[in-house]
């Protein structure tokens, strides 16, 4: 089998904890397993090494940076000169290095590259800038729509991480379904294996070493069981607020954790929570590492992903992997990534959010089953079918 140069987008590979990284990471180190495959990842920088040495280098892995020239050309600031490299200084470097493919793995691709003559595949995994303007500044939705329509006209294939997805590209964008395969994320594998030190994690700081409250959380120290976990940037399209308010109607035992950077809108959901009396039930933590989040899926009861709009909403499947039971927001893609065993309220449905919760508290008819049946349907996002279709989309482009 002849090999296929591949280069891929690393940048948030190397730098993001979670999201466009998780994808990446995952992706790369799926597609390393695929036979006739050499992976180059061209990032800006190095990154973060704890990111990094989650794709370690292999015999087919390899990472690539600007040249020293690229950076003594310019009086630019470096990270000019990195944005620089990466919109559009890349190419040549593509070139030089025999690249057959360019994959874009966070919906972008650099300008010029179908003038090249490399193949491009740029994986988009939502539009909600544009469908949901409201929760970005002006300036950056503006930017956000140049890039995507730009990438569209240097793409030669899309990958959309859902149907909803797909939906939106073909409506806001204008293009035809023939140029878009619905290929979905898959999940690290981590989060089907229990982790040490899981059970009875909350009781005592020593069985979780590593977890610490940043300044600012609601309450000091550990979570306390039972407790519904949620993960994601605290922000307001993540829409945390509505499971807070529903925690009022649950009993006064269970308590709600989230786990996101901290935000403007993280700091008023804090304020929300005191004054509804329930500071000591909700805890806000920022900066948990990756190893203790997988402790955190294992130690919840339930999972809530209250999100206004997502693109797919991996959490949905970290936490069924864990064996949790999960409940979500319609109205956008959730029900793709939750299936049809998980639970979905509307996005402003205070009540109905409490009474979903409810159903999967520990006890509650019919829990056990719905997280067996949801397990098996999650079976779809395992990494090897999803590195295997982009393999596959990858040998179909050269033979067009």
């Amino acid at each position: 089998m002849e090999t296929i140069k591949i280069g891929l987008d690393a940048k948030r590979l190397v730098r993001n904890g979670t999201g466009l990284g998780s994808y990446s990471r995952t992706l790369v180190n799926d597609l390393a397993q695929h036979d006739g495959l050499d992976l180059l990842l061209y990032a800006p920088d190095e990154g973060r090494p704890q990111l990094r040495s989650q794709v370690p280098e292999r015999p087919n892995v390899h990472y690539c940076y600007p040249p020293e020239s690229h950076f003594s050309l310019f009086t630019l600031p470096s990270s000019l000169k990195k944005a620089l490299w990466r919109s559009k200084g890349i190419v040549s470097q593509l070139q030089r290095d025999g690249v057959n493919i360019y994959h874009g793995l966070s919906g972008e691709l650099p300008l010029g590259i179908r003038r090249s003559g490399i193949k491009s595949v740029v994986t988009i995994h939502d539009l909600i800038f544009l469908r949901h303007p409201e929760f970005y500044n002006w300036i950056d939705t503006k930017i956000y729509a140049w890039k995507f329509r730009q990438t569209l006209r240097e793409a030669d294939h899309i990958i959309a991480i859902s149907e909803c997805t797909k939906r939106d590209i073909m409506e806001l964008g204008g293009i035809d379904d023939s140029r878009i395969s619905v290929i979905y994320q898959s999940c690290s594998p981590r989060f089907a294996t229990t982790p040490d030190g899981a059970p009875g994690f909350a009781s005592s700081s020593a069985s979780t070493p590593g977890i610490a409250p940043t300044p600012g959380d609601l309450s000091p120290g550990l979570p306390p069981s039972p407790f519904i976990l949620s993960v994601g940037s605290i922000e307001e399209r993540k829409n945390i607020g509505l499971a807070i308010r529903a925690l009022s109607h649950l009993p006064e035992h269970i308590h709600l954790v989230a786990v996101g950077k901290p935000t403007p809108y993280s700091r008023k959901m804090q304020e929300e929570a005191v004054r509804a009396g329930l500071g000591r039930r909700v805890h806000l933590l920022h900066g948990v590492s990756d190893s203790t989040l997988n402790v955190l899926y294992h130690a919840a009861e339930a999972f809530v992903y209250p999100s206004v709009y997502e693109g797919f909403g991996i959490p949905i499947i970290e936490a069924i992997s864990s064996g949790l039971p999960v409940v979500a927001c319609t109205g956008s893609c959730l029900e793709e990534a939750g299936g049809p065993d998980s639970l979905y309220v509307a996005p402003d449905d205070v009540e109905g959010m409490a009474a979903a919760l409810r159903q999967v508290l520990r006890g509650a008819e019919g829990r056990e089953q719905r997280i067996e049946r949801s397990r098996q349907y999650i079976r779809r996002f395992e990494g090897a079918d999803v590195a295997g279709q982009v393999a596959d989309l990858y040998r179909r482009l050269l033979v067009r």
